[in-house]
């Protein structure tokens, strides 16, 4: 098959950069996620590692970098709410991206019934309150259960595949 490029790496030799790069193949949804500090200020940062984890009880997950500006308060918070962005949202995404402690100023944000920054006009939102963290090497692993939620059933997500935006279709 031309074109076709494979590298193969043991366990003993993977390079981070390759391993990011094989990663990148995973398309995924692009969502940010938020919460508030101790203070109140409304704070989020962008995430493509999302998931479900159960349908009951209704249970989510995202990986939060142990380097993220707002690690401690999304930590000390016990809750979350999960925004996931649609298409035509890439200047939020990127927002947050570079200062999520502030780029909810630049926003009409309202607040879930949690009292979670709510990112307005999103595909879908999961309001959660944390149920458990766990370690995930350089990440840690908030696992949220949900108790509110909302989506458009017709609008399309932002799309993150091999380090750009996309679409469906």
């Amino acid at each position: 098959m031309m074109g076709r490029r494979t590298i193969n790496m043991s366990m003993d030799s993977i390079d981070p950069r390759a391993f990011r790069d094989a990663m990148g193949c995973f398309a995924s949804a692009v969502t940010v996620i938020s919460t508030t500090t101790e203070d109140g200020q409304a704070v989020g940062v962008t995430v493509n590692s999302f998931n479900s984890v159960s349908l009951d009880p209704p249970l989510v997950l995202f990986c939060l970098g142990r380097e993220a500006t707002n690690f401690d308060h999304f930590l000390a918070s016990g809750r979350f709410s999960v925004n996931i962005l649609r298409h035509g949202q890439e200047a939020i995404s990127n927002g947050f991206a570079a200062d999520g402690a502030n780029f909810f100023k630049t926003l009409e944000s309202s607040p879930s019934a949690l009292g979670n920054p709510l990112v307005p006009d999103t595909l879908a939102m999961f309001d959660c309150q944390t149920e458990a963290v766990h370690d995930g090497g350089d990440h840690v692993i908030l696992i949220g259960r949900v108790h509110e939620l909302r989506h458009d059933p017709d609008g399309d997500p932002l799309l993150y595949y091999r380090g750009r935006y996309g679409a469906v279709g």
